[in-house]
């Protein structure tokens, strides 16, 4: 009897032998083709306004050059008036779209952002953009509890016209009330004490229209489909206080965290008591891989500042001075 469990065990080890050695082969082509991939990234080039002309006219808006390297488009909603929680919505806090145009070295320019849409809308705008060749990567809410209900849709598109991109989003937005024309907010005296808001945060604000807003970067390089993404694409996080009076603020926007910084993030928010609205991811094809977490809460500015530096300081950013989020 035990010579033949000895022999049956002996047999078992040879025929594992080349499975064990084939799935070392594997494993070891998969980590060649990783470090094949971090290798192959390809970088972003410096533009210059005179180099988006196309789709600024194709898309009847003219964006803004960020960094040197990214064209930024930015389309509020100023057709509806979002109510969040009883509270109208100022037109600079992040309902509507924008959309991040970047050159690479191999001659392509990619394209990602969020269009804002209402329900009845969300479907159409789908379709324009799978007509046009442009991918989604996400759909959810920013906030909970508006009148009238927004969605936002991420996009990723790549080509080598860039105003193929821009001829797909701009059928898209066709879809929707979105006003067209350049748009920019005028500047007013934000109600808040924004230098206390800048001190709890540890970093300096600025103000766009009657928002007053602090952006943090990753110190990662960051990729999306073997691509360096430049800070201002959107991989960033992007805190927005709008002043409602007596020295309070609601809050609004996103963190950006690797997976093992969400659930720190999510228990220092709530600790201060923000509420937290959605988690999801962005981008379909990021390296490192990037979780978004969207908050709100209405309170004193400094003390809700003060609970978003305890989640700042839960992960890898840096203060990010004129970098849009």
């Amino acid at each position: 009897m035990r010579a033949s469990t000895s022999r049956r065990a002996v047999l078992t080890t040879a025929a594992l032998v080349p499975v064990l050695a084939g799935a070392g082969a594997a494993d070891a082509r998969a980590a060649g083709t990783r470090a094949g991939r971090r290798q192959e990234l390809i970088e972003s080039v410096p533009t210059t306004e005179e180099d988006w002309r196309g789709v600024s006219e194709v898309m009847g808006v003219r964006g803004r050059l960020a960094g040197g390297m990214v064209y930024r488009v930015d389309l509020p909603r100023r057709d509806l008036r979002v109510v969040c929680q009883g509270i109208p919505l100022n037109e600079t806090m992040g309902v509507g779209s924008f959309f991040s145009f970047v050159q690479y070295a191999d001659g392509c320019t990619t394209v990602m952002g969020d269009v804002g849409v209402v329900e009845r809308e969300l479907q159409h705008v789908i379709d324009a953009l799978n007509a046009h060749g442009i991918g989604q990567a996400a759909v959810h809410k920013h906030l909970l509890d508006t009148e009238p209900a927004v969605w936002f849709l991420h996009v990723h598109g790549v080509s080598d016209d860039p105003r193929t991109l821009a001829r797909g989003l701009r059928a898209a937005l066709s879809r929707t009330g979105t006003p067209t024309g350049t748009w920019r907010p005028v500047p007013v005296d934000i109600d808040l004490d924004t230098d206390g808001i800048d001190a709890a945060l540890c970093a300096e604000g600025a103000a766009e229209g009657d928002i007053y807003k602090i952006v943090f970067a990753r110190r990662e390089t960051i990729t999306d489909h073997g691509r360096v993404l430049p800070p201002m694409t959107g991989a960033t996080t992007a805190l927005s206080f709008q002043p409602v009076g007596g020295g309070q603020a609601a809050i609004n926007g996103d963190f950006v965290m690797t997976a093992d910084e969400v659930q720190p993030v999510v228990k220092a928010l709530r600790c201060g008591g923000i509420d937290i609205v959605s988690l999801h991811n962005h981008m379909l094809m990021d390296e490192p891989r990037l979780f978004y977490l969207h908050f709100w809460a209405v309170d004193d500015a400094v003390k809700l500042a003060r609970t978003l530096r305890n989640a700042v300081d839960a992960t890898n950013m840096a203060p990010a001075s004129g970098v849009a989020g």
